[in-house]
């Protein structure tokens, strides 16, 4: 609805066009009432904001494609294969649809990769697998499951106890990222050769279980992972590591990020501590070592509670800078 003349909302028009409320011009009373020296200017005139300048181009999700050939741990991915091509494709877009998300995964990288690749590295395994790592916990060492899976790489209690992970009321070794590194690479050997050397189908019974995948693959009578059919999760767990590789392999390419943009590796230390008192809160522990309760409890995933029992105990606390910050080893609190 127009304003009333009386309750103008707008700044009055200019004098040669100024209205009454009888409807008649009066330029002799406009000009009276205003200051000698306000400018008016047409009441027409456009208001040109200054242009928003973006840093860069800007980026459609289309214009990033799926290479036509990629290998992971040395095997070859059969992308001419429509429904795998598909799948990889879905994962890659899933990934870089979410860009904030995979900025901080990537950046995660530089702080996780590096205990799980020298692990790797030494056990003579695919360096490629560290990928797992991504699609397994996000490189959350405290990350959990519904299914009460725990830590790094995800195993659920029956697996970790078999490779010599011992969780109790105080402690879970899951949540280790060397300790359950370790199991990892123990595990993912073993059934590498439960299957023939095939690492696709070791990392689905990594996500389903050996004896889920062997039943399946004698029941469709095929060999291949990539013709198997099985729950909807083992299904997008392989592509979906594929695609990890693709994009955090190269983070300049796919998010624009450099090697000083990931989080650098942590300069920490093991200590040993001896506990005499029934319990020691780590408050006071992360005091000693020049610490504070959140870092040492975030170093040290693995400890469940907020204080530790009596006994001996190693602890990752961070690297301290002698002679103003030094302590002993074998310190009795």
């Amino acid at each position: 609805m127009p304003a009333s003349p009386a309750a103008p909302v707008a700044p009055a028009p200019p004098a040669a066009s100024s209205v009454q409320a009888n409807g008649h011009a009066d330029e002799t009373d406009a000009k009276d009432a205003e200051p000698p020296d306000l400018v008016q200017e047409p009441d027409d005139q456009i208001v040109i904001l200054p242009e928003l300048k973006r840093e860069g181009p800007r980026h459609f999700l289309s214009s990033f494609k799926l290479p036509d050939k990629l290998t992971f741990a040395g095997q070859t991915i059969p992308l001419d294969s429509w429904q795998v091509r598909e799948r990889i494709e879905y994962e890659f877009y899933q990934f870089l649809e979410d860009e904030g998300e995979s900025i901080i995964l990537a950046k995660r990288t530089g702080r996780c990769f590096p205990p799980a690749e020298k692990q790797l590295a030494d056990a003579g395994l695919p360096d490629d697998l560290k990928y797992m790592l991504l699609v397994e916990s996000k490189c959350i060492a405290a990350a959990s499951s519904p299914k009460k899976a725990s830590g790094p790489w995800q195993f659920i209690g029956a697996t970790g106890r078999r490779y010599k992970l011992k969780s109790d009321q105080w402690k879970d070794d899951r949540r280790n990222l060397e300790m359950s590194t370790e199991a990892a690479v123990k595990y993912l050997r073993d059934l590498k050769d439960l299957f023939g050397g095939d690492w696709f189908l070791a990392m689905a019974a990594y996500n389903a279980g050996e004896e889920r995948i062997r039943k399946q693959l004698k029941a469709q009578k095929v060999d291949d992972y990539w013709r198997l059919y099985l729950v909807r999760e083992t299904m997008r767990y392989v592509p979906r590591i594929i695609a990890a590789k693709e994009i955090y392999s190269q983070p300049d390419k796919y998010l624009g990020l450099t090697k000083q943009d990931m989080y650098a590796p942590l300069d920490t230390e093991m200590v040993t501590v001896t506990i005499k008192e029934p319990q020691k809160h780590l408050a006071s522990l992360a005091k000693e070592f020049g610490s504070y309760f959140l870092e040492l409890k975030m170093l040290n995933p693995e400890i469940k509670k907020e204080y530790l029992p009596k006994g001996t105990h190693q602890l990752k606390v961070p690297k301290q800078e002698c002679p103003n910050k030094c302590f002993k080893q074998d310190k009795t609190p």
